[in-house]
């Protein structure tokens, strides 16, 4: 798993264009929906696309594919497709992926401290 990254990401590694190690993490999770995917498949375990599509109704399919499709090229979400008929896939974190809970979860408290805050 250690080589899987996106091409333009191991280009920017290669040339040495990222200024700290922050900006690979911000590289690989930035997007507005890929830390809301990696929070739901790291607390509830696996899901099928319709079923991720029904967690985030704001999403798009194409959307969607596509923020799946950059967090599988980047190691952080396996795709496991089942010979059945009719034909079953499930996307879950993989060991890489969940290796960023811990990350997610201390987002989502300083958002909702945050919001609270904002609020009274």
């Amino acid at each position: 798993m250690a080589d899987s990254l996106r091409k333009e990401i191991k280009e920017k590694i290669e040339n040495g264009d990222f200024n700290c190690e922050k900006e690979l993490t911000l590289s690989v999770i930035s997007g507005k929906w890929k830390m809301v995917i990696i929070w739901y498949l790291g607390k509830d375990g696996s899901y099928r696309f319709s079923e991720l599509q029904k967690l985030l109704p704001k999403i798009t399919q194409k959307m969607l594919s596509s923020q799946l499709k950059e967090l599988i090229e980047d190691g952080i979400v396996k795709r496991e497709a089942f010979p059945e008929v009719p034909p079953r896939v499930q996307y879950s974190l993989t060991e890489l992926g969940e290796s960023l809970l811990p990350i997610v979860d201390m987002m989502y408290e300083w958002g909702k401290k945050r919001i609270k805050d904002f609020k009274n």
